[in-house]
Protein backbone atom coordinates (compact mmCIF):
# COMPACT_ATOMS: atom_id res chain seq x y z
CA UNK A 1 0.00 0.00 0.00
CA UNK A 2 1.29 3.45 -0.94
CA UNK A 3 0.84 6.67 1.01
CA UNK A 4 0.31 10.02 -0.68
CA UNK A 5 1.95 12.96 1.08
CA UNK A 6 1.74 16.63 0.26
CA UNK A 7 3.38 19.86 1.40
CA UNK A 8 1.16 22.72 0.21
CA UNK A 9 2.70 26.18 0.25
CA UNK A 10 2.13 29.53 -1.38
CA UNK A 11 5.07 29.06 -3.73
CA UNK A 12 5.07 25.36 -4.49
CA UNK A 13 3.09 22.19 -3.93
CA UNK A 14 5.31 19.19 -3.30
CA UNK A 15 3.73 15.73 -3.61
CA UNK A 16 5.29 12.34 -2.97
CA UNK A 17 4.34 8.67 -2.86
CA UNK A 18 5.85 6.47 -0.16
CA UNK A 19 5.68 2.72 0.40
CA UNK A 20 6.75 0.76 3.44
CA UNK A 21 9.54 -1.74 2.84
CA UNK A 22 11.07 -3.73 5.73
CA UNK A 23 9.83 -1.23 8.30
CA UNK A 24 11.12 1.84 6.44
CA UNK A 25 9.29 4.35 4.30
CA UNK A 26 10.69 4.36 0.76
CA UNK A 27 9.88 7.13 -1.68
CA UNK A 28 8.44 5.90 -4.97
CA UNK A 29 8.19 9.29 -6.70
CA UNK A 30 7.86 12.98 -5.99
CA UNK A 31 7.08 16.11 -7.98
CA UNK A 32 6.97 19.85 -7.33
CA UNK A 33 4.36 22.11 -8.88
CA UNK A 34 4.16 25.94 -8.91
CA UNK A 35 1.07 26.45 -6.75
CA UNK A 36 -0.02 29.75 -8.30
CA UNK A 37 -0.33 28.18 -11.76
CA UNK A 38 -3.06 25.72 -10.72
CA UNK A 39 -6.72 26.45 -9.87
CA UNK A 40 -6.84 24.02 -6.96
CA UNK A 41 -5.11 21.13 -5.20
CA UNK A 42 -7.21 18.35 -6.73
CA UNK A 43 -5.97 19.26 -10.22
CA UNK A 44 -2.36 18.87 -9.07
CA UNK A 45 -3.09 15.57 -7.30
CA UNK A 46 -4.82 14.14 -10.38
CA UNK A 47 -1.87 15.20 -12.54
CA UNK A 48 0.57 13.60 -10.12
CA UNK A 49 -1.32 10.30 -9.89
CA UNK A 50 -2.12 9.97 -13.59
CA UNK A 51 -0.92 6.57 -14.81
CA UNK A 52 0.32 5.59 -11.34
CA UNK A 53 0.10 1.83 -10.71
CA UNK A 54 0.73 1.91 -6.94
CA UNK A 55 -2.42 1.42 -4.85
CA UNK A 56 -2.97 4.58 -2.78
CA UNK A 57 -5.42 4.18 0.12
CA UNK A 58 -4.34 6.96 2.47
CA UNK A 59 -3.18 10.51 1.94
CA UNK A 60 -2.23 13.46 4.10
CA UNK A 61 -1.54 17.06 3.11
CA UNK A 62 0.19 19.69 5.20
CA UNK A 63 -1.11 23.11 4.20
CA UNK A 64 0.03 26.62 5.07
CA UNK A 65 -3.11 27.89 6.74
CA UNK A 66 -5.66 27.11 9.45
CA UNK A 67 -7.54 23.82 9.08
CA UNK A 68 -11.09 23.54 10.38
CA UNK A 69 -13.29 20.45 9.99
CA UNK A 70 -11.17 19.09 7.16
CA UNK A 71 -11.17 22.36 5.22
CA UNK A 72 -8.59 25.11 4.77
CA UNK A 73 -8.56 28.43 3.00
CA UNK A 74 -4.86 28.65 2.18
CA UNK A 75 -3.23 31.81 3.55
CA UNK A 76 -1.06 32.61 0.54
CA UNK A 77 -3.16 30.91 -2.16
CA UNK A 78 -6.68 31.46 -3.56
CA UNK A 79 -7.56 27.85 -2.75
CA UNK A 80 -10.22 26.33 -0.55
CA UNK A 81 -8.99 22.81 0.12
CA UNK A 82 -11.52 20.22 1.31
CA UNK A 83 -10.45 16.72 2.35
CA UNK A 84 -13.90 15.28 1.47
CA UNK A 85 -13.64 16.64 -2.08
CA UNK A 86 -10.22 15.01 -2.43
CA UNK A 87 -11.62 11.65 -1.26
CA UNK A 88 -14.41 11.85 -3.85
CA UNK A 89 -12.48 13.35 -6.76
CA UNK A 90 -9.19 11.48 -6.39
CA UNK A 91 -10.71 8.25 -5.04
CA UNK A 92 -8.48 7.74 -2.02
CA UNK A 93 -10.17 6.01 0.92
CA UNK A 94 -8.85 8.34 3.64
CA UNK A 95 -7.48 11.86 3.29
CA UNK A 96 -6.34 14.09 6.14
CA UNK A 97 -5.66 17.80 5.97
CA UNK A 98 -3.35 19.24 8.65
CA UNK A 99 -1.48 22.48 9.17
CA UNK A 100 1.95 22.48 7.51
CA UNK A 101 3.70 23.06 10.85
CA UNK A 102 1.92 20.05 12.27
CA UNK A 103 3.25 18.06 9.31
CA UNK A 104 6.76 19.39 9.93
CA UNK A 105 6.51 18.51 13.61
CA UNK A 106 5.36 14.95 12.87
CA UNK A 107 8.26 14.72 10.43
CA UNK A 108 10.74 15.15 13.28
CA UNK A 109 9.93 11.53 14.19
CA UNK A 110 11.47 10.40 10.90
CA UNK A 111 14.68 12.45 10.83
CA UNK A 112 18.20 11.12 11.36
CA UNK A 113 20.55 12.89 13.78
CA UNK A 114 22.65 14.34 10.96
CA UNK A 115 19.54 16.06 9.56
CA UNK A 116 19.54 18.45 12.52
CA UNK A 117 22.13 21.13 13.26
CA UNK A 118 22.50 22.09 16.92
CA UNK A 119 22.52 25.86 17.26
CA UNK A 120 22.31 25.78 21.06
CA UNK A 121 23.06 22.69 23.14
CA UNK A 122 21.16 23.94 26.18
CA UNK A 123 20.19 21.10 28.48
CA UNK A 124 20.12 18.04 26.22
CA UNK A 125 18.46 16.06 29.03
CA UNK A 126 15.67 18.60 29.36
CA UNK A 127 12.16 17.19 29.05
CA UNK A 128 8.96 18.99 28.19
CA UNK A 129 7.09 20.63 25.39
CA UNK A 130 8.79 21.50 22.13
CA UNK A 131 8.14 24.18 19.51
CA UNK A 132 8.72 24.74 15.83
CA UNK A 133 9.25 28.06 14.06
CA UNK A 134 9.60 27.87 10.27
CA UNK A 135 10.31 30.74 7.88
CA UNK A 136 9.48 30.16 4.23
CA UNK A 137 6.90 31.75 1.95
CA UNK A 138 5.16 32.56 5.25
CA UNK A 139 6.03 32.14 8.92
CA UNK A 140 4.77 28.95 10.51
CA UNK A 141 4.68 28.34 14.24
CA UNK A 142 3.54 25.22 16.03
CA UNK A 143 3.67 23.54 19.41
CA UNK A 144 4.54 19.98 20.37
CA UNK A 145 2.87 19.01 23.65
CA UNK A 146 4.68 16.54 25.91
CA UNK A 147 2.33 14.31 27.92
CA UNK A 148 5.14 12.64 29.87
CA UNK A 149 5.59 9.82 27.37
CA UNK A 150 5.28 11.20 23.86
CA UNK A 151 5.25 14.46 21.93
CA UNK A 152 2.00 15.50 20.22
CA UNK A 153 2.14 18.30 17.60
CA UNK A 154 -0.55 20.95 17.40
CA UNK A 155 -1.08 23.85 15.05
CA UNK A 156 -1.08 27.58 15.67
CA UNK A 157 -1.23 30.72 13.56
CA UNK A 158 1.27 32.55 15.73
CA UNK A 159 3.18 33.86 12.71
CA UNK A 160 0.35 36.36 12.21
CA UNK A 161 0.62 37.80 15.73
CA UNK A 162 1.69 41.43 16.19
CA UNK A 163 5.34 42.28 15.65
CA UNK A 164 6.84 43.75 18.82
CA UNK A 165 9.81 46.09 18.36
CA UNK A 166 12.64 45.96 20.91
CA UNK A 167 14.84 48.96 20.07
CA UNK A 168 14.98 52.17 18.03
CA UNK A 169 15.79 50.47 14.73
CA UNK A 170 12.88 48.06 15.15
CA UNK A 171 10.63 50.97 16.19
CA UNK A 172 11.47 52.55 12.83
CA UNK A 173 10.88 49.22 11.06
CA UNK A 174 7.45 48.89 12.69
CA UNK A 175 6.52 52.43 11.59
CA UNK A 176 7.83 51.74 8.06
CA UNK A 177 5.81 48.51 7.69
CA UNK A 178 2.68 49.93 9.33
CA UNK A 179 2.50 52.57 6.61
CA UNK A 180 2.74 49.80 4.03
CA UNK A 181 0.48 47.10 5.53
CA UNK A 182 -1.49 48.54 8.44
CA UNK A 183 -1.27 45.44 10.63
CA UNK A 184 2.33 44.28 11.01
CA UNK A 185 2.77 40.62 11.87
CA UNK A 186 6.00 38.68 12.32
CA UNK A 187 5.28 37.03 8.97
CA UNK A 188 5.75 40.43 7.28
CA UNK A 189 9.40 40.16 8.34
CA UNK A 190 10.29 36.50 8.90
CA UNK A 191 9.48 35.05 5.46
CA UNK A 192 10.62 35.22 1.86
CA UNK A 193 8.55 38.34 1.13
CA UNK A 194 9.60 39.58 4.56
CA UNK A 195 13.24 39.57 3.51
CA UNK A 196 12.36 42.00 0.73
CA UNK A 197 10.38 44.16 3.17
CA UNK A 198 13.44 44.30 5.43
CA UNK A 199 15.71 45.11 2.50
CA UNK A 200 13.45 47.99 1.42
CA UNK A 201 13.53 49.32 4.98
CA UNK A 202 17.34 49.15 5.13
CA UNK A 203 17.73 50.96 1.81
CA UNK A 204 14.91 53.51 2.04
CA UNK A 205 15.82 54.61 5.57
CA UNK A 206 19.50 54.76 4.52
CA UNK A 207 20.69 52.27 7.12
CA UNK A 208 23.04 51.10 4.39
CA UNK A 209 23.84 52.40 0.92
CA UNK A 210 22.93 50.38 -2.16
CA UNK A 211 23.89 50.64 -5.84
CA UNK A 212 21.23 51.29 -8.47
CA UNK A 213 22.38 48.13 -10.24
CA UNK A 214 21.74 45.96 -7.15
CA UNK A 215 18.43 47.70 -6.47
CA UNK A 216 17.13 46.97 -9.94
CA UNK A 217 18.46 43.43 -9.94
CA UNK A 218 16.70 42.61 -6.66
CA UNK A 219 13.51 44.49 -7.56
CA UNK A 220 13.07 42.65 -10.87
CA UNK A 221 14.35 39.21 -9.87
CA UNK A 222 13.75 36.55 -7.22
CA UNK A 223 14.17 39.04 -4.38
CA UNK A 224 14.51 36.65 -1.37
CA UNK A 225 17.03 34.42 -3.13
CA UNK A 226 19.08 37.36 -4.44
CA UNK A 227 19.10 39.12 -1.06
CA UNK A 228 20.31 35.91 0.59
CA UNK A 229 22.99 35.24 -2.02
CA UNK A 230 24.28 38.81 -2.20
CA UNK A 231 24.18 39.19 1.57
CA UNK A 232 26.09 35.97 2.22
CA UNK A 233 28.71 36.67 -0.46
CA UNK A 234 29.25 40.28 0.63
CA UNK A 235 28.25 41.59 -2.79
CA UNK A 236 25.81 43.99 -1.09
CA UNK A 237 26.26 45.54 2.36
CA UNK A 238 22.54 46.37 2.38
CA UNK A 239 21.71 42.70 1.84
CA UNK A 240 24.13 41.62 4.58
CA UNK A 241 22.52 44.13 6.95
CA UNK A 242 19.12 42.73 5.97
CA UNK A 243 20.16 39.17 6.83
CA UNK A 244 21.62 40.24 10.16
CA UNK A 245 18.42 42.06 11.14
CA UNK A 246 16.38 39.06 9.97
CA UNK A 247 18.44 36.72 12.18
CA UNK A 248 18.08 38.99 15.20
CA UNK A 249 14.30 39.32 14.90
CA UNK A 250 13.96 35.59 14.14
CA UNK A 251 15.86 34.80 17.33
CA UNK A 252 13.64 37.11 19.34
CA UNK A 253 10.41 35.59 18.02
CA UNK A 254 11.71 32.02 18.44
CA UNK A 255 12.42 32.92 22.07
CA UNK A 256 8.89 34.32 22.42
CA UNK A 257 7.44 31.05 21.13
CA UNK A 258 9.71 29.06 23.47
CA UNK A 259 8.32 31.01 26.43
CA UNK A 260 4.70 30.67 25.35
CA UNK A 261 5.04 26.92 24.78
CA UNK A 262 7.49 26.49 27.67
CA UNK A 263 9.41 24.33 25.23
CA UNK A 264 12.07 22.96 27.57
CA UNK A 265 12.39 19.98 25.23
CA UNK A 266 13.75 22.14 22.43
CA UNK A 267 12.94 24.57 19.65
CA UNK A 268 13.20 23.46 16.01
CA UNK A 269 13.80 25.94 13.19
CA UNK A 270 12.31 24.70 9.93
CA UNK A 271 11.37 26.12 6.56
CA UNK A 272 13.38 26.75 3.43
CA UNK A 273 15.18 29.93 4.50
CA UNK A 274 17.06 29.04 7.69
CA UNK A 275 19.36 26.24 6.40
CA UNK A 276 20.61 28.64 3.71
CA UNK A 277 21.36 31.31 6.33
CA UNK A 278 23.09 29.02 8.81
CA UNK A 279 26.35 30.99 8.69
CA UNK A 280 24.46 34.16 9.68
CA UNK A 281 22.57 32.41 12.49
CA UNK A 282 25.80 30.98 13.89
CA UNK A 283 27.33 34.46 14.29
CA UNK A 284 25.47 35.01 17.55
CA UNK A 285 22.71 37.57 16.97
CA UNK A 286 20.07 34.87 16.74
CA UNK A 287 20.87 33.22 20.08
CA UNK A 288 21.52 36.57 21.75
CA UNK A 289 18.02 37.70 20.80
CA UNK A 290 16.59 34.28 21.68
CA UNK A 291 17.88 34.46 25.26
CA UNK A 292 17.42 38.18 25.99
CA UNK A 293 14.19 37.75 27.93
CA UNK A 294 14.91 39.66 31.14
CA UNK A 295 14.31 37.60 34.26
CA UNK A 296 13.84 34.40 32.25
CA UNK A 297 17.05 34.69 30.20
CA UNK A 298 18.70 31.86 32.14
CA UNK A 299 15.78 29.58 31.34
CA UNK A 300 16.09 30.32 27.61
CA UNK A 301 19.82 29.53 27.70
CA UNK A 302 18.94 25.98 28.79
CA UNK A 303 16.62 25.31 25.83
CA UNK A 304 18.18 23.32 22.96
CA UNK A 305 17.76 24.93 19.53
CA UNK A 306 18.01 22.88 16.34
CA UNK A 307 17.97 23.77 12.65
CA UNK A 308 16.11 21.23 10.50
CA UNK A 309 18.31 20.53 7.46
CA UNK A 310 15.99 18.14 5.60
CA UNK A 311 13.76 20.23 3.31
CA UNK A 312 11.30 17.33 2.98
CA UNK A 313 10.43 17.10 6.67
CA UNK A 314 6.81 18.18 6.03
CA UNK A 315 6.39 15.39 3.46
CA UNK A 316 7.80 12.86 5.89
CA UNK A 317 5.43 14.16 8.56
CA UNK A 318 2.43 13.92 6.25
CA UNK A 319 3.41 10.33 5.50
CA UNK A 320 3.79 9.59 9.21
CA UNK A 321 0.32 11.05 9.85
CA UNK A 322 -1.23 9.05 7.00
CA UNK A 323 0.27 5.82 8.29
CA UNK A 324 -0.10 6.12 12.05
CA UNK A 325 -2.84 8.69 12.78
CA UNK A 326 -5.68 8.28 10.25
Amino acid sequence: MAYLAGDIGGTKTHLALYEEEKGKMVKLKDEKYPSQKYPNLKTIVKTFLKGESAQVKKGCFGIAGPVRKGKSQATNLPWLVDSKVLVEEVQIEKVALINDLEANAYGLNMLEKDELYTLNIGDPEGEGNQAMVSAGTGLGEGGIFYDGKRHIPFASEGGHSDFASRNEVEDQLLHFLRKKFGHVSYERILSGPGLYNLYQFIVETKKEKETEENLEKIRSGNSPRLISEMGLSGASKACTKTLELFASIYGSEAGNVALKMLSLGGVYLGGGIVPKLLSILKKGDFMRSFTEKGRLSKLLEQIPVYVVLNDQTALLGATYYAKYII
